[in-house]
């Protein structure tokens, strides 16, 4: 059970902006990496950009289950993981993720943000916390 990507986006008219990202590539070879965390980038802006407001949805895309949840707000969050990650834990760390980001993230921020201007560093610690398929003590 293994996470690739954790992604946090703002679903705008008409395309979805990436706000912040974090990625574990470490299973794949170095020079696979940067293609697969490009590949997991496009393919969360897609779903986020094909999915309505106010939704949740699990995607099969090649080996990968993608993640969605997009507020009615517009705000978004990706988790891109392998097939034998649990569902419902996906859903609880985008709903806490999208919650902390929405307090310490103004809104006015999200539709011009990008990852280099959003000031939110917790993707990481959370991508490496729920690594186990199971939610932190």
């Amino acid at each position: 059970m293994r996470l690739y990507s954790l992604s946090v986006l703002y679903k705008g008219d008409p395309s979805a902006r990436l706000l912040k990202a974090a990625h574990d590539v470490s299973p794949f070879s170095f020079f696979q990496r940067s293609s697969v965390q490009e590949f997991m980038t496009f393919t969360s802006q897609l779903i986020v950009e094909r999915s309505g407001l106010g939704s949740r949805a699990s995607v099969k895309e090649q080996e990968y289950l993608c993640h969605v949840y997009v507020r009615s707000d517009g705000l978004a969050g990706v988790v891109v993981a392998d097939n034998e990650y649990p569902q419902r834990v996906c859903f609880t760390l985008l709903d806490k993720v999208l919650d902390e980001f929405s307090r310490q993230v103004p809104k006015i921020d999200w539709p011009s943000g990008s990852p280099a201007t959003i000031d939110y560093a917790a993707l990481d610690g959370y991508l490496s916390k729920y690594q186990v398929g199971l939610p932190p003590r």
